[in-house]
């Protein structure tokens, strides 16, 4: 499988039945991601044990933690699907996603220190490089995803943190799915940069309303899309 943010090869040779694990379930996270494995598709255990190399048990293991992610659902007699797309999933994840974010934004401007400033200006660099350059491949999405949990690095609370790492990439979920045909939106780079320039002066009401706009705007932008491809083909979205 290739380009699949980076992930790290299976060594079933190597490493512990932890770290294999944890492994395949970086390349079928990022498979889901991508669309690869399509909302709703049947994910088959033999063969996805000869895709990756391994055998049944760390593979049900890595599912079994997509499925507390949210992107795989287990069905009767231990099968497994690719969770599906809804335009009221989208709403959840996306109002979540604001709460949730400003949340971790303004603990993270109030307690960040001179680490994470540093953090933060490398983060912004690259992605800002990336955007000035028109770039939106693998690495203006590894880029992107770096950046917005950067921001909340500093808050101080691994819960928040991972929960919004996970309704981070569920929400990316959906941009990608249905956003992928479309020019990038131009107003993300100003926002991107506006959220950078706030944090950095800690101005942390101001940082919190470019967000939420910023958030808003991605989720108006992918729900009118997903409608539409609902209203021509109703099938896959039941």
């Amino acid at each position: 499988m290739k380009n699949l943010l980076e992930a790290p090869a299976v060594d079933t040779d190597a490493g512990t039945g932890s770290s294999l694990t944890a492994s395949v379930a970086i390349q079928v996270r990022a498979a889901i991601l991508q669309g690869i494995y399509a909302p709703g598709a049947k994910l088959r255990l033999d063969d996805l044990r000869r895709e990756y190399g391994v055998s049944l048990s760390p593979l049900r293991e890595a599912l079994t933690r997509l499925a507390a992610e949210g992107l795989v659902q287990i069905t009767d007699q231990r099968g497994y699907r690719v969770a599906p797309v809804s335009a009221a999933n989208l709403l959840e994840v996306t109002k979540l996603r604001i709460q949730l974010e400003v949340m971790a934004l303004t603990e993270s401007l109030a307690k960040g220190d001179d680490r994470w400033e540093d953090s933060l200006v490398v983060a912004y660099h690259r992605l800002g490089r990336l955007e000035r350059e028109g770039t939106r491949d693998e690495r203006w999405e590894k880029a992107h995803r770096a950046f917005h949990l950067t921001l909340f690095a500093a808050c101080g609370m691994p819960l928040l943190l991972r929960f919004c790492g996970t309704l981070h990439d569920l929400s990316d979920r959906y941009r990608r799915l249905f956003l992928v045909r479309h020019a990038p939106d131009a107003n993300v780079p100003d926002e991107h940069q506006g959220i950078f320039d706030a944090a950095m002066a800690r101005d942390a009401a101001r940082a919190a309303q470019i967000l939420t706009r910023h958030l808003e705007r991605t989720g108006r932008n992918v729900m009118a899309i997903l409608n539409e491809a609902q209203a021509a083909d109703p099938a896959p979205y039941r």
